[in-house]
């Protein structure tokens, strides 16, 4: 790997700004370009960075020196900007999920292959420290084997601002595309990537904001291992109170009140608030660790799960707590890893684990339309 690898950011929404400072700290990369449609957003963005500014993908990798791109543009648009990247020779890190079908995933795939570039998909809560010890623990063996694995989150995600395609589950919106995904990649991370099937239920019961808002999902490993997610993004119960008072991010949330109906905003005013908030909507320093909800692992001999500053293991040792370093965000492992998967090393967030994780959201909203268990067939194991 060169000294530094030059990277352009496409898309300075909330993720765009959280991974600013996880490049700025890697000794391997170099912030060199960015990719803003918004005016207005081009000119801060410049002034507050000092890189050059692009008003879309196409001049920027004509006009940049670049060696990497991060794409943090929405779901509806990965699969076109993955394959101009590719064309121009880039090593890809793309938001989750990488596609709204898998028939993109897989073309993406092929089109990083022909061109020789590394396609990394940044499922960023796996990289959670805690989930990432869970992943040390269950993989030693010390408590003997996973046997279920259960990750619960409750939100107010559908009552946040939103662009229509967010909402829309053709364009990859809803919580199973949108936030379901960081559910199952944490879950195929702790149970070894291979799931065998799938039987979800999705819900949609808010008639003023239609779209998926709530699911329960049961994953079949292929080992015997079984695994749920459940999440509720209608906002009524603060999920902070499954973990220790802890937000998403490490923060300590202030108390919100109750959703209530209201007259639906234009586009324009959610477009407008959403970008008011994606500024601070990930804090670069948080007082504890992450947590993407709550997640338990059920072992043959313990179970583990997320304290405030890491983890709590109970056995026959009895209740241990081990505390985890504040000091590295899940953007900095992302980029690590991303690094790492340039230099040639193995690494677990390929784009084939990111079909893999695409997979089992498709199969859940099929799973829930049919009435089925879905059987899958692109899983792929955790790297060692």
């Amino acid at each position: 790997m060169p000294a530094k690898q030059k990277i352009g950011i496409v898309g300075m929404g909330a993720a765009g700004w959280a991974f600013v400072p996880a490049i700025a700290g890697h000794a391997a990369f170099e912030l060199a370009a960015i990719t803003e449609p918004a005016a207005d957003l081009r000119e801060t963005v410049a002034k507050e960075l000092g890189v050059a500014v692009y008003a879309d993908l196409p001049s920027m990798l004509e006009k940049a020196a670049l060696d990497a791109v991060y794409i943090a543009t929405p779901t509806e648009l990965h699969p076109e900007h993955v394959a101009l990247c590719c064309s121009a020779k880039k090593n890809v890190l793309t938001e989750k999920p990488m596609a709204i079908r898998v028939e993109q995933a897989q073309a993406m795939i092929v089109a990083a292959e022909k061109a020789g570039v590394v396609l990394q998909v940044g499922h960023s809560h796996s990289y959670d420290l805690p989930i990432a010890k869970m992943r040390e623990i269950v993989a030693s063996g010390a408590l003997g084997r996973a046997r279920m694995i259960h990750t619960w989150n409750f939100t107010d995600w559908m009552a946040r601002p939103r662009r229509a395609a967010e909402l829309d589950v053709a364009q990859g919106g809803g919580v199973t595309y949108r936030q379901g995904a960081h559910q199952i990649d944490i879950l195929r991370l702790l149970g070894g990537g291979l799931v065998k099937s799938v039987r979800a239920t999705t819900f949609d019961w808010d008639a003023n904001r239609r779209s998926i808002g709530a699911h329960t999902i049961f994953l079949n490993f292929a080992d015997g291992t079984v695994a749920t997610a459940i999440y509720n993004g209608y906002g009524f119960f603060p999920g902070a109170e499954l973990t220790s008072g802890v937000g998403e991010w490490g923060d300590v949330p202030k108390p919100r009140a109750a959703p209530k109906s209201a007259a639906p905003l234009s586009q324009e005013e959610e477009l407008a608030a959403k970008r008011k908030r994606a500024r601070n909507a990930i804090p670069a320093n948080a007082p504890h660790q992450p947590h993407f909800g709550l997640t338990m692992v059920s072992c043959e001999r313990g179970d583990i799960r997320q304290s405030a500053d890491g983890l709590l293991v109970y056995s026959d040792k009895g209740r241990e707590e081990i505390a985890l370093s504040k000091d590295t965000s899940p953007r900095d492992l992302v980029i690590a890893e991303f690094a790492r998967a340039i230099e040639g090393k193995p690494v677990t967030h390929t784009g084939r684990w990111g079909l893999a994780n695409l997979e089992v959201c498709t199969a859940a909203i099929e799973s829930s339309r049919t009435g089925k268990e879905i059987e899958l067939k692109h899983q792929v194991a955790v790297a060692e």
